[in-house]
């Protein structure tokens, strides 16, 4: 039955036009915040340090207490999870347009708020820091579920795929920003407020000044969020969710009729049919029949998103540390707290102009020619590789010689985490589950992936540190070194792989087809014309 609505075969005929592409841009620019709000932290973590956490005589500059860091970086991937749960579930209650501006407004008032972070001691700083990126954390769950979830409704059946993946690609972009806003401000910064080595004078070396370096960068976050939100409420709501979910065929029929600028019938007969014949498919979250149906594709999309970040985000997070421990980025010590800054973001905005944003452009261009399973079981594989061809040879890629040699394998980890599951993850959720339940199945999917980001996050911080006490970063205890902790990870992306095989292959079909949201309906339409209304029960 929900095939049969001419408003939604329009939506799944409808040639590529400029109504997709401004969806693209107004979906995509939260996403870009998103990245841009939750990388941005980590190039700055260091700076914090120096800046709160100085001890005069120190043979190395002030760095935060393992509890302080793992709460910095954190912090917002626990807010997170909590809002893609709770506004996942509100997107299909509510509908994804009255949420929509709600993420948005959470995301400008927290990245001001974070940077606005205030106290007379580290302890009062670090804590409204934390608090405030908590709830920035908060109104970018949001944005996972509901931009997925608009932008699959939205898109044509043949490039459905490509259309999401292009919305997830602005991450690329958003850290891409993030380390060039650290590069500018802290290289205007520097020019302007020159300072000696931490080796050559402990205290000048961090300028009083360098506290709005950090402050400058955080608040960035909120101009291109504020700058898509009058867009973002003149969206009209989703003709899926209105005709399937609402029931209102004749305003989804007003509405794509706008967008798509084509004549589309309301089709008046077909709302009492879809009413009467709704009881086959309202099944709930809960019941035997969603687990019969959709049971082992929720476990599909949320066990390889949860074992995906694990990897993604142990990564991304503590890249500076690999490349300190490789020597790429110099000795804390022989440098000031703004020449760090810079050091460490042009080492992340490298790896991200080299292998991420390539790496999410890819899965645009090929997700609807070779399909998601495909992509994702490749991606899974060959960070397995590279992973355990970084980890196995550990002692080779530390030596001076072999640097660059271990950038371009960490660089090509990140390209298949990004034209493979990174991507992929993210996509079929939005292309699998009905209507009424995608943005919640969604947002239960990305919580599991945030879940594996927090475990990535926080295990990683321990576990790479060196196995010799002596080695440590202060206040931290032994780990299992990062030669292990990248051994591990390979074992998570291997187990990803081997999940890989419960997500079915949505390409080219329509989401109805997808998620069966006609089966069951047929056949009761069938059964109430030939009992002249008989109520049949499921």
């Amino acid at each position: 039955m929900a095939n049969d609505l001419q408003v939604l075969n329009a939506l799944d005929v409808a040639k590529t036009q400029l109504y997709h592409f401004t969806a693209i841009v107004i979906a995509g620019m939260g996403f870009f915040t998103d990245a841009y709000d939750l990388f941005c932290i980590s190039m700055v973590t260091k700076l914090l340090g120096r800046i709160y956490y100085h001890h005069d005589n120190a043979l190395k500059p002030g760095s935060l207490p393992p509890n302080v860091s793992a709460a910095v970086n954190g912090v917002a991937f626990c807010g997170t999870l909590a809002g893609q749960l709770f506004f996942g579930w509100l997107g299909d209650k509510m509908g994804r347009k009255k949420v929509y501006g709600m993420t948005l407004m959470i995301m400008v008032i927290c990245s001001i708020a974070s940077g606005l972070s205030f106290g007379h001691t580290p302890k009062s700083v670090m804590t409204t820091l934390c608090f405030f990126r908590f709830w920035l954390g908060f109104g970018i769950g949001g944005d996972y579920p509901l931009s997925a979830t608009i932008m699959s409704e939205y898109a044509n059946k043949k490039t459905r795929g490509a259309f999401i993946a292009a919305v997830f690609a602005m991450q690329g972009f958003g850290i891409l920003a993030g380390g060039m806003v650290a590069i500018i401000v802290s290289s205007a910064f520097k020019g302007a407020f020159p300072a000696p080595a931490y080796e050559v004078d402990a205290l000048a070396s961090t300028v009083s000044q360098a506290d709005f370096v950090w402050r400058i960068i955080l608040m960035f976050g909120a101009i291109p969020a504020g700058l898509t939100y009058y867009w973002r409420m003149k969206m009209p709501e989703t003709a899926r969710y209105t005709a399937l979910v609402a029931k209102n065929l004749k305003q989804a029929a007003n509405d794509m009729s706008k967008v798509l600028q084509v004549e589309i019938e309301a089709e008046p007969e077909k709302v009492a049919v879809i009413s009467e014949a709704k009881g086959a498919n309202e099944f709930g979250l809960f019941s035997k029949e969603f687990l019969r149906r959709h049971g082992l594709h929720l476990l599909g999309t949320a066990s390889t998103w949860f074992l995906l970040d694990i990897a993604f985000y142990s990564q991304n997070l503590f890249q500076k540390d690999i490349f300190s421990a490789i020597g790429w980025i110099p000795p804390a010590q022989t440098m000031n707290a703004l020449e760090e800054v810079y050091k460490i973001a042009r080492a992340q905005t490298l790896i991200a102009l080299c292998s991420t944003v390539p790496g999410y452009w890819f899965t645009v261009a090929f997700i609807d020619r070779i399909g998601r399973f495909a992509i994702q079981l490749m991606g899974f594989f060959f960070m397995t590789v590279f992973m355990f061809a970084l980890a196995l040879p550990y002692h080779h890629w530390t030596l001076k010689d072999n640097r660059i040699g271990f950038v371009v394998m960490y660089s090509l980890t990140f390209f298949f985490a990004n034209f493979g599951p990174n991507a992929t993850t993210f996509v079929v959720p939005a292309e699998i589950f009905p209507a009424r339940l995608r943005s919640t199945c969604h947002g239960i999917s990305a919580a599991a992936g945030k879940a594996g980001a927090m475990v990535g996050a926080f295990g990683f911080l321990y576990a790479a540190q060196p196995t010799d006490p002596k080695k440590t970063d202060a206040g931290y205890p032994p780990g299992i070194g990062v030669r292990n902790s990248l051994i591990v990870l390979g074992c998570v992306n291997f187990l990803g792989m081997l999940f890989t095989f419960l997500v079915p292959e949505s390409n080219g079909k329509s989401l109805e087809e997808m998620s069966r949201e006609n089966e069951g309906e047929e056949e009761t339409v069938a059964e109430m014309r030939a009992t002249s209304g008989r109520t049949v029960p499921v």
